[in-house]
């Protein structure tokens, strides 16, 4: 066994990890940018080394930067949690090289599945079969147009190397096609490094039906089980259930058989999902992730094997310790990802920011597995999941019940969560009844008067106290270190023929009561700071009340930022690639006469 992982990752994943290596006794790397210099995961690990930079691309993805940190600290293994690296190749690659383990599948098994077009043909190549789709990489909205005219509309695009719903578009005519697939490609390359993208046709009413199977170097491979991810939003996962229920039995075992056959036929190597839509008792291949998925928690509860320790004993080479014919599903679980978002009726507009209280639900069956505490912050520039609150019950209807009563115990200020939408999911006789689909969120569930459009306020309208870097040298046992420390600056002593020490800067609050942006005031003021990646009009162009005028991103989601008056534009206050603060009025309209 190791006796010292590296974990290329941060937030809730890195925690999980860390947690298992410590049970295990393996000592535990974390890395971290600036922003997350006083995170969760690097206040567990044994060791952690800064990765500089703000973004995932100047710290997280910056492949040498980690492969640096790798060599210093003397790991024996990465494991690289789910996103980032996690489906990267060539990452893998680069660790193997070092003779490092990549805990994980082998490069050759990513390099097929990975690409989710070699991947269509691979599960078609063992008999497991998809809807229709392409395997050419898209390069021009009019083969989307082209597609649609020979298989009808609506059209998925999809991001080539990615997964999760990131970098995935519907397409409902061919008017949609040029915007749908460049916003397709610029989140596949701002999550994913990589722009390539395919399509297949968007089945209406499908449950998200997966199926996590693990494989060993010995030729052992197994599959534990199905979840249900079914009620979902921009096509991320909110509720997470396994197994996945009312599928007969004979489907429930044909859909297993195929995900081993998935596996087997790209000769993979540790944990993976197979994916299926699931509808009018037909299932289709959708796609591999080759790592361990976000809902990993709910097949844990319901089959007791802990994924992530598999995970590290058959990257050190052991063998599975148990066969098809010993995995047992007992009772019910349900997974409620909380994310930072502001539900706003159902727009799900994340919502970045300082925590100010988290008080999460404990008792019989309730697990939380989480990457923040009270007092630490959501940035703009990650994944907005605050946490996973993970529920058993000995039955669906138990399970239910069980997680309702979790959602109303826990308390998040702050940052707005999703807890209200989910428990309106929760809550629904379509949900208890599984006549839910992974459309039912946007197109059925009513979210009237759940959430405000407004930022959360902090508290006493301050954040956190800023930090001042200082560059100093020590001596640890009598060898010279130059370090940097990072001290709020209040605590600074005074610099010799100065003033006094520095006292706390205020901080801006969420929003200005200047900004502007009320209904129908023609001043557009972005909901949420992020990133302005696409201005979509122009001094003297007439709008629309509801037509997009900026696309801004903010947690890897593009978000359309809409007039909310007709009449002409009379001011554009920014351009792509420009940082903006919640409230900040990006666009100016004059009202038509009338």
């Amino acid at each position: 066994m190791f006796s010292k992982v590296l974990i290329a990752n941060r937030g809730e994943i890195a925690v999980r990890v860390i947690r298992a290596c410590r049970e295990m006794g393996i000592a535990t790397v974390a890395v971290y940018s600036d922003l997350d210099r006083d995170a969760l995961h690097v206040r567990l690990a044994d060791e952690a080394y800064a990765l500089g930079g703000q973004t995932a691309a100047e710290s997280y993805i910056d492949a040498d930067k980690v492969l640096d940190v790798i060599g210093r600290s003397g790991a024996e293994a990465v494991h690289p949690g789910y996103g980032f690296f996690s489906e990267n190749s060539d990452f893998a690659k680069a660790i193997t090289d070092l003779g490092v383990t990549f805990i994980g599948p082998p490069p050759s098994a990513i390099d097929v599945m990975g690409d989710k077009i070699s991947a269509r043909l691979a599960a078609e190549k063992v008999g497991v079969h998809g809807v229709p789709g392409t395997t050419d990489i898209l390069t021009d909205a009019a083969q989307v147009r082209a597609f649609g005219d020979e298989f009808g509309y609506p059209i998925a695009i999809k991001a080539a190397y990615g997964g999760g719903g990131r970098g995935m578009k519907v397409v409902a005519s061919a008017d949609e096609a040029a915007a749908a697939l460049e916003s397709a490609q610029r989140e596949a390359l701002a999550y994913f490094g990589r722009d390539e993208c395919y399509m297949e046709r968007y089945l209406t009413g499908p449950r998200h039906v997966e199926v996590q199977v693990l494989c060993d170097a010995h030729g052992n491979a197994v599959y534990l089980g199905t979840r249900d991810c079914s009620a979902q939003r921009r096509h991320q996962k909110l509720i997470e259930e396994a197994p996945a229920a009312n599928i007969p039995p004979h489907l429930i075992a044909e859909m297993g058989e195929a995900a081993v056959a998935v596996a087997r036929g790209c000769d993979y190597v540790n944990a993976g999902t197979v994916e299926f839509l699931y509808q009018d008792e037909s299932f289709y291949y959708l796609e591999m992730n080759t790592r361990l998925q976000v809902e990993h928690p709910v097949t844990e509860l319901v089959t007791g094997k802990d994924l992530v320790e598999l995970q590290l004993r058959v990257a050190a080479g052991e063998p599975l310790p148990f066969s098809q014919d010993d995995i047992e599903i007992d009772g019910h679980a349900i997974e409620v990802r909380i994310n930072a978002e502001n539900v706003a009726e159902g727009a799900f507009l994340p919502s970045p920011g300082p925590i100010t209280k988290l008080r999460v639900a404990s008792g019989y069956g309730v697990r939380w597995d989480g990457g923040y505490e009270e007092g630490d912050e959501i940035s703009q520039y990650y994944d907005n999941l605050t946490g996973k609150l993970c529920v058993w019950g000995r039955d669906r209807h138990v399970a239910i019940a069980r997680m309702i009563r979790a959602l109303e115990e826990t308390e998040i200020e702050g940052v707005a969560t999703t807890i209200p939408a989910d428990l309106a999911i929760l809550r629904h006789p379509d949900f208890e009844a599984l006549t839910h689909s992974t459309k039912w969120v946007e197109d059925t569930l009513d979210l009237t008067g759940v959430g405000v459009a407004g930022a959360p306020v902090t508290v006493d309208g301050d954040e956190a106290e800023a930090k001042v870097r200082r560059d100093v040298d020590v001596e640890v046992n009598g060898r010279r270190f130059a370090v940097s420390l990072f001290v709020p600056e209040s605590q600074l002593a005074p610099v010799a023929g100065a003033g006094p020490a520095a006292k706390p800067r205020p901080k801006r609050g969420g929003a200005s009561s200047s900004a502007g942006g009320a209904a129908g005031s023609g001043r557009i003021a972005v909901p949420m700071q992020g990133t302005i990646v696409k201005v979509t009009v122009e001094v003297g162009q007439p709008v629309a009340a509801g037509d997009s005028v900026v696309v801004l991103e903010a947690m890897k989601m593009e978000n359309n930022v809409a007039a909310d008056i007709d009449g002409t534009v009379t001011a554009v206050n920014v351009e792509p690639g420009q940082s903006v603060a919640a409230g900040e009025v990006v666009v100016v309209i004059e009202a038509a006469e009338g």
